[in-house]
């Protein structure tokens, strides 16, 4: 864990938002619209958004993508995350995690069990690290990621959130605490983010 300087500054993220639904558009992408919102209002920056089908490829695909890009850090994913045959949104991203955070669904159901009682073991809420980029998936009503955002998402995506927050971990340059600076992470020519 880095700590973080009491003096540290705000530093702007790139995100992409991806939807998984096999009915909305943007028209009707209140999550989406939702998340887009919340993250301007932050201070970061909106890179791409996108809608795909509940479809464990398509979905892996669009990920895939954007974990290579340099200028996203985050990627928000609403949507497929429950139990029925549709719900694929898990298993189409935890194969491309080089570390999972187990602690953002454990904290996402601790959270929304405060809403929406037992109904939360639904919930299969999930977040990783692929390519030095962070993945977290939540389910696709705008509650829901409302819950993800001004619950987890918002504090752990700002770089003066004490004692310490994941933009250290996407955004290397950035001094981890006066004692310790980060590792760089040699680029073996794999393409992983330095």
């Amino acid at each position: 864990m880095a700590h973080v300087h009491a003096n540290a500054r705000f530093v702007p993220l790139g995100i992409a938002i991806l939807t998984v639904s096999d009915t909305r558009g943007f028209d009707q992408d209140g999550s989406g619209d939702l998340l887009s919102e919340r993250l301007s209002e932050a201070g970061h920056a909106l890179v791409e958004r996108r809608i795909v089908p509940d479809d464990i490829y398509r979905i892996r695909a669009v990920v895939s993508k954007w974990v290579v890009r340099d200028d996203v850090q985050v990627i928000l994913v609403n949507g497929g995350t429950g139990f029925t045959v549709r719900d694929t949104t898990p298993e189409a991203l935890t194969p491309l995690f080089d570390r999972s955070v187990d602690g953002y669904g454990e904290l996402f159901r601790q959270l929304s069990f405060e809403t929406i009682g037992t109904s939360t073991i639904q919930s299969r809420a999930v977040a990783g690290v692929a390519n030095a980029t962070l993945i977290f998936a939540m389910p696709g009503s705008p509650k829901a990621c409302a819950t993800a955002w001004d619950g987890i998402l918002e504090s752990q995506l700002d770089a003066r959130t004490r004692p310490c927050n994941f933009v250290a971990m996407v955004m290397p340059e950035q001094q981890a605490c006066g004692s310790r600076e980060l590792p760089k992470v040699p680029d073996h020519g794999q393409g992983a983010r330095a």
